[in-house]
């Protein structure tokens, strides 16, 4: 990538992507299309993640009933609206003479180490031919218990990957705002976010009615692109010059800023992209071991056990209020760790070695 080119993920949520019949959205799609061609005309390279496969799929075959809770059917549906999505991106695109490339991707791609270096490979090879990536998640024949879930954290791991400067996720609200509008009047936007905190947290909880995901999701998608030294906004997909405004350093919808500090790609790995297996409680002088001196967690700071997990499985580590200080791979099982806990025989035991720990604590 030239030092001169500068890379943006913009995720659309699929109560913008779609319309109320459930199909693509063609004159929403079209217009942020254009203004995708704007930002790659201003030096940018753009990389595109939607939702909205189930959605169309669902709008196709559904005839007309509610929408299913079945894994298997949604799945199905899946398969089908992906088709519809991918030629409504290709015919948005095309006015403007640029082609569009479908990437389906898997929690895997991130997990494995050569599967995240194909991926990137794969979006630096269609982005270096002026090719624009229209990733979704592989939902037509991903596990159920090993998917991302909702495309905003896709999104966060994609601009990670690709080394993007700014993640924009746009929805069908403003920004993230104080208070729900629909039950507070006074609820504003929150401009710019510094820090991630418990309150935020609070405020963001809740879903949207169409998706998977919500602001909560997008929280911790903005999250994940924060600590990987992503500027992350959350906007509306509705207000027209949207990237622009953004690219202009206006005002529009809610900034979360990067830290200086970033997670490396491992790092990230641990700490966003693997499902955890289990937990374990750590005490006072544990938590200072590993997020001040760096440390690895040994069994004598493990005040509990909880989860059936193995040697080598992804574990959330708290404190002792049940706040989450790290996750990291665990180098013992849940069983032996807790025999060793009883026996008393915990002494220079290595619960995550800390070349396996990520601290996220802050």
């Amino acid at each position: 990538m030239s030092a001169a080119v500068r890379r943006l993920v913009v995720k659309i949520g699929s109560s913008s992507v779609t319309s109320a019949d459930g199909l693509p959205n063609e004159s929403l799609l079209s217009r942020l299309a254009d203004e995708v061609v704007e930002r790659r005309a201003a030096g940018w390279e753009v990389v595109v993640v939607t939702s909205g496969a189930v959605a169309a799929g669902w709008a196709v075959i559904g005839e007309g009933r509610n929408r299913p809770s079945d894994v298997g059917v949604l799945q199905a549906a899946s398969a089908v609206g992906q088709h519809h999505l991918m030629a409504a991106w290709a015919v948005a695109f095309e006015r403007s003479g640029v082609v569009v490339g479908q990437v389906l991707l898997a929690p895997n791609d991130f997990a494995d180490r050569s599967q995240y270096l194909h991926a990137r490979q794969t979006l630096d090879h269609l982005l270096e031919l002026g090719v624009v990536p229209v990733v979704n998640e592989n939902d037509a024949v991903a596990d159920d218990e090993i998917r991302f879930g909702d495309n905003d954290r896709l999104a966060a791991l994609v601009a990670h990957l690709v080394g993007a400067e700014r993640l924009v996720m746009l929805t069908d609200t403003p920004g993230l705002l104080t208070g729900d509008p629909r039950h507070d009047d006074s609820a504003s936007l929150i401009e710019v976010v510094t820090e991630i905190d418990a309150t935020l947290e609070a405020v963001a909880s809740g879903t949207s009615g169409v998706g998977s995901g919500g602001m909560a999701s997008k929280l911790a998608a903005a999250r994940i692109a924060t600590w990987s030294g992503v500027e992350a906004v959350i906007a509306a997909a509705a207000e027209p010059g949207v990237l622009a405004s953004i690219d202009a350093g206006e005002v529009v919808g809610t900034r979360f800023e990067a830290r200086e500090a970033s997670l490396s790609a491992r790092k990230l790995w641990l700490a966003f992209a693997l499902r955890p297996e289990g937990t374990v409680a750590i005490d006072d002088g544990a938590v200072s071991a590993i997020t001040e001196a760096g440390r690895s967690l040994l069994a004598a700071g493990v005040s509990q056990v909880t989860g059936e997990f193995d040697e080598g499985d992804a574990i959330e580590i708290t404190d002792a209020h049940g706040g989450l200080v790290a996750k990291g791979l665990a180098r013992v099982s849940a069983s032996d760790l807790s025999l060793a806990l009883s026996s008393g025989s915990a002494a220079g035991v290595v619960v995550v070695h800390r070349d396996d720990l990520t601290v996220v604590l802050g």
